[in-house]
């Protein structure tokens, strides 16, 4: 079976959906009896096509072509006169010619990138953030194809045309030679007869709870109305969780029948780590988030304290530890209340550690971060890699979940198979995922929250947290390739092509 499979999350970080999008497309390309592709393709910026599927260029040409390519992720290529009016009209007029295409019938074409010569740029480009080393001599031999079109402009091309009808038009991309199509959201676009669309579902936030997206009335209405022609070319609907497939049936009740569970893979890089806790201090010192609104201080016990023989004379650092990125729906100010309540109170000495980029509407939060963070109190880290933040869930005195809405929520999983005690909100979603291996509290009330989490860290309560880590050790192991990728290929199994 051909399978492309959308990589265009992988250039968006360290979130949620761009790493269950490499772990999915490092997974999905290991299985036998499966030949797959990644698409390629930005959010915001147009691409240079790459080679053409059937091409007879000579080898400098192909070099510079692809070459090319490459430098268009990040900024235009130096062009002749010919190629700058080209490139030219097409920005300007890109709605319009998608428009064209969809109304016409006429199908997007995909260029073929072959990364032989470029494998540095594909390794550090796409998976890097997530996966080990270890396997990059196995994705350096699949395969890509690249979608010159930004899939913003798809988006908006589509929902030009409620400007003349009650429904959009997405053009069609030419998915010829594909058995399947795996896209990660609402994909605006349709695919070539022969190609079925399978649309991993991650949550339905941008229509239950608008109020938290990022740009309002776009968000919504794109994901909205893509969702709503996925459905009509008949494609298959994967969904992260049990609670995500739920509200995807509240909105869309004719979608059960092509709608399936299949939980995330989470990484086999996190596991109890074996370094003393006194490493803390040096990942929190090199990993520290430089912003004019949050100017942190480090401690004095933190002057100078890599992994040395001062470091580890340091006590180890108490502390709480949230993994995600800042953006309201979050909720990293119940979880700031919840914590001041427990300074004030039980745990005068506990430290927080926040681990995450900035999203959207992030003001308020930093704000509260600020007179913490001078005092030393509270660390604000960001791009930390995998194998310290194993270090941060190992040596934790708890990791928090208190988002109010969440499609999976790998933050638990990974504290989870560290051996790390979990807190988390309680809503539908982290009971499914996290089962009896987390403590849960109440969305809205910070001192529910300050009242769980303090009995958890309680000195009377070590029995709990023992039970927790061994629970929660269990509970990882439901979310390991082995136990996800046989329910892809049942997944795929069930397939009926496109009749589009």
């Amino acid at each position: 079976m051909k399978v492309l499979v959308d990589l265009k999350p992988a250039l968006d970080g360290y979130a949620g959906i761009p790493q269950e999008c490499r772990l999915l497309f490092k997974g999905l390309s290991q299985m036998d009896g499966f030949a797959v592709e990644g698409l390629i393709q930005h959010g915001g910026r147009r691409l240079r096509a790459a080679l053409p599927v059937q091409h007879q260029f000579s080898q400098d040409k192909q070099i510079d072509r692809l070459s090319k390519f490459v430098v268009s992720i990040y900024e235009k290529p130096f062009d002749n006169f010919a190629q700058a009016v080209v490139y030219d009209i097409q920005r300007r007029f890109s709605r319009g010619f998608l428009r064209l295409r969809a109304n016409l019938g006429l199908r997007l074409p995909l260029s073929r990138f072959e990364a032989d010569l470029f494998e540095d740029f594909v390794w550090r480009t796409f998976f890097s953030k997530t996966l080990n080393a270890d396997c990059q001599a196995q994705l350096m031999r699949t395969r890509h194809r690249v979608l010159s079109v930004p899939r913003q402009m798809m988006h908006k091309a589509g929902l030009d045309g409620l400007k003349f009808t009650q429904t959009p038009s997405y053009a069609q991309i030419d998915t010829r030679g594909f058995d399947a199509f795996v896209t990660q959201n609402p994909f605006p676009g349709r695919v070539t007869k022969g190609t079925q669309m399978v649309v991993r579902y991650h949550d339905a936030v941008p229509i239950l709870m608008p109020h938290t997206t990022r740009d309002k009335a776009f968000d919504q209405a794109a994901h909205f109305h893509a969702l709503k022609n996925n459905l009509k070319q008949d494609a298959w609907f994967s969904c992260i969780s049990q609670a995500t497939r739920g509200d995807l049936l509240t909105i869309f009740p004719q979608a059960e029948q092509r709608s399936v569970v299949i939980h995330n893979i989470v990484s086999d890089e996190y596991y109890p780590d074996t370094s003393p806790p006194q490493i803390v201090y040096q990942v929190i010192r090199n990993r520290i988030a430089i912003d004019d609104m949050v100017k942190t201080k480090l401690p004095k016990t933190f002057a100078g304290a890599g992994f040395n023989t001062d470091a580890i004379s340091q006590p180890p650092l108490q502390y709480l530890l949230m993994v995600s990125t800042i953006e309201p729906r979050k909720n990293h100010q119940l979880l700031m209340q919840a914590w001041e309540m427990l300074r004030y109170s039980t745990h005068p000495n506990l430290k927080l550690v926040v681990v995450g980029n900035t999203g959207w509407d992030q003001e308020p939060v930093l704000q509260s971060f600020r007179p913490w963070a001078e005092r030393g109190d509270l660390f604000w880290l960001n791009n930390v890699p995998a194998a310290e933040l194993r270090a941060l869930y190992t040596h934790a005195a708890a990791t928090v979940c208190p988002g109010l809405a969440e499609g999976f929520d790998y933050s638990g999983v990974e504290a989870m198979k560290c051996g790390c005690p979990v807190a988390s909100s309680d809503i539908p979603v982290h009971r499914e995922i996290y089962d009896q291996a987390s403590v849960y509290f109440n969305t809205y009330s910070a001192a529910d929250a300050s009242q769980s989490i303090g009995q958890l860290l309680s000195p009377h309560a070590q029995a709990q947290r023992d039970q927790l880590r061994a629970q929660g050790l269990q509970v990882g192991q439901r979310y390991t390739e082995n136990a996800i990728l046989p329910q892809w290929a049942e997944l795929f199994a069930r397939l009926t092509p496109s009749k589009d």
